[in-house]
């Protein structure tokens, strides 16, 4: 029984329960919202480490971190680095995109250590793991990967099933200006065209929700056709794919398989709201999850904020679930300190649209620190702190000369002035 058969049984499992108690809401609103497919809890029966999360309406935006051993740096400790950064920081998920060698070791020790919930792009693995040319891998051995991802205990699963050929026959016909950006997309995009097959994953979609069936995988549909720049957002393309997607959707939830809607991508500021609000009315209100959106094109090496900038509008317009852009994106595999700036990016993100979005007791950290910074309480303020590393280590580089200050303002500091009058005390600047 997954996590949606139970909801729709009337039945409130352990994972609902956590889930309840972290969001400060009622159990029922919970069942009801993974019933209904508007909340999903990506929980595998193998993930034992596991400490649950939802994701959708009316809870908190949760963040995931990419990660993986890549051809060209196969440094497997460097990712168990940024392993522990990601738990050390709150991400809620990691995902898995290693895509070269033997990856299943390293993926079973993530899940076995991981509180988090762990995701993955089966596709990304299928060479490596079948040890095949690309041409000559069956859609039998796709599912074969996918059954292999499950049985390892993996959450969710991304699965570019939205990509079959009518959608292919519309991006040929259109054309765009960055073609298809998806790594995964463009791997089943080369397979299709290769073989003149359907998409494996499109036509054989029932034997999939099976597999991910028995061992309640949440189905995050990924966007094959997601635009690459801005120039192709909201492109015929992208919005062809949407459509399908919205029918896989209901197919899954027919299945009793929760479903995960994977979004752009680049967009420009002013065309984001409207893509949330599409998505939910085509995909029937799915948790929506988005990469960014990168707002603009010409800010490598500081893509982690053109990513913020377009996650906080996402957010606020509707999406449930943001990953993670570094500085790194666009230009090398990230380091753990790329990983770091990433992430408090994108968890600023996050936070700023459950704010805007009225979440309840999402305000309630911002105004300790408030308070804090009214009475110069500074290992207060550290503690509050999205990442307490970072504060410290730039207070601390600066010594004041006045105690309860910093060299900002030093002893014209406001706090410091403002609290000195309001309990009955006379400030002497010029003596200080």
């Amino acid at each position: 029984m997954t996590q949606m058969d139970a909801a729709r049984a009337g039945i409130v499992t352990p994972q609902m329960k956590a889930v309840a108690e972290k969001e400060g809401r009622s159990e029922e609103f919970i069942r009801a919202g993974v019933a209904a497919g508007r909340i999903a809890i990506p929980a595998n029966v193998h993930h034992a480490s596991l400490s649950p999360e939802g994701v959708g309406e009316g809870l908190r935006t949760k963040v995931n971190v990419n990660l993986g051993i890549s051809g060209d740096l196969m440094d497997e400790d460097e990712e168990w680095r940024k392993v522990d950064v990601a738990l050390e920081l709150g991400a809620e998920a990691i995902m898995d995109l290693s895509n070269h060698g033997k990856t299943q070791q390293f993926r079973r020790a993530l899940v076995e250590r991981s509180s988090a919930m762990i995701g993955t792009v089966p596709m990304y693995d299928a060479i490596g793991y079948l040890e095949k040319a690309l041409v000559d891998i069956t859609a039998e051995d796709f599912l074969d990967v996918i059954r292999a991802h499950a049985e390892d205990g993996v959450d969710f699963v991304t699965v570019h099933a939205g990509m079959n050929r009518r959608v292919i026959e519309s991006f040929k016909e259109t054309g765009r200006l960055t073609n298809i950006v998806s790594r995964g997309g463009s791997l089943i995009f080369a397979w299709m065209e290769a073989t003149g097959n359907e998409n494996p994953f499109y036509e054989h979609y029932d034997r999939v929700l099976e597999i991910l069936h028995e061992h309640d995988v949440t189905i995050s549909i990924g966007d094959a056709m997601r635009p690459g720049s801005g120039y192709d957002a909201s492109d015929a393309s992208q919005i062809a794919e949407l459509i399908e997607i919205g029918k896989l959707t209901k197919r899954a939830w027919d299945a009793g398989v929760q479903v995960m809607v994977e979004g752009p991508g680049h967009m420009a500021l002013d065309e984001i709201a409207a893509n949330m609000k599409l998505e939910k009315r085509l995909c029937h209100n799915a948790p929506f999850y988005v990469l960014g959106p990168l707002v603009t094109d010409i800010a490598p090496g500081y893509d982690h904020i053109t990513a913020a900038i377009g996650g906080a509008v996402a957010a606020s317009s509707g999406a449930d679930f943001l990953c993670y852009v570094t500085p790194a994106e666009h230009l090398r595999l990230p380091d753990v300190d790329d990983v770091r700036e990433g992430l408090v990016a994108v968890k600023i993100a996050a936070h700023a649209a459950d704010i805007a979005k009225g979440v309840p007791g999402t305000r309630d950290v911002d105004n300790r620190m408030s308070d804090a910074r009214r009475r110069v309480a500074w290992e207060e303020m550290f503690d509050l702190a999205i990442d307490p590393v970072k504060p410290r280590r730039y207070f601390e580089s600066a010594p004041p000369s006045n105690e309860g200050t910093c060299t900002m303002c030093g002893k014209m500091c406001a706090m410091r002035t403002v609290n000195t009058i309001m309990d009955g005390l006379v400030i002497d600047l010029d003596n200080e």
